[in-house]
């Protein structure tokens, strides 16, 4: 079987796995996807099953190694900047999050943006915050956790 069918298949069985609760399984496929055929992919994704394991270093080792992958792969970024702002780091998630929006392949691109006005709330810089709320809403329109943030930092800066 061709390795990337063969990695493929094994991706598909590891989010099945990870989607049950069945987090050590999901990460014994994604180990073996990526020994079939190493993907940006597999790599963001074991890192977000061990981040469900509540191994957050882990996890940020694993999107590092997607980065490398492929640095055009916008999801590992956003995960690194969401995996410090669970660890109370901010200002080192600013830059992950602000490479993350730049990332040519991203499904999700209201996520960076999303999180970086979590950021700058935080910070309470409520003007930066608003702007990143209402990007996230830009790029995807009708985003209720954009829509309820934006009416939150209104409230607070009225």
């Amino acid at each position: 079987m061709d390795p990337r069918l063969r990695a493929a298949e094994l991706f598909q069985q590891a989010y099945d796995a990870q989607m049950r609760g069945d987090l050590p399984e999901a990460v014994r496929l994604y180990e073996r996807s990526l020994a079939a055929c190493p993907t940006a992919e597999a790599h963001t994704f074991l890192g977000w099953t061990y981040s469900f394991l509540g191994d957050l270093e882990e996890a940020i080792a694993c999107c590092k190694r997607a980065i490398e992958v492929d640095p055009s792969f916008g999801n590992p970024y956003n995960d690194i900047g969401a995996y410090l702002i669970e660890r109370g780091e901010l200002d080192a998630a600013i830059p992950w999050l602000q490479k993350a929006k730049k990332a040519t392949r991203y499904e999700a691109p209201q996520f960076p943006r999303f999180n970086l006005g979590r950021v700058y709330l935080a910070k309470d810089m409520l003007s930066a915050a608003l702007r990143e709320f209402e990007e996230a809403l830009e790029v995807q329109p009708g985003y209720e956790p954009a829509l309820g943030a934006i009416a939150a930092v209104k409230r607070r800066l009225n």
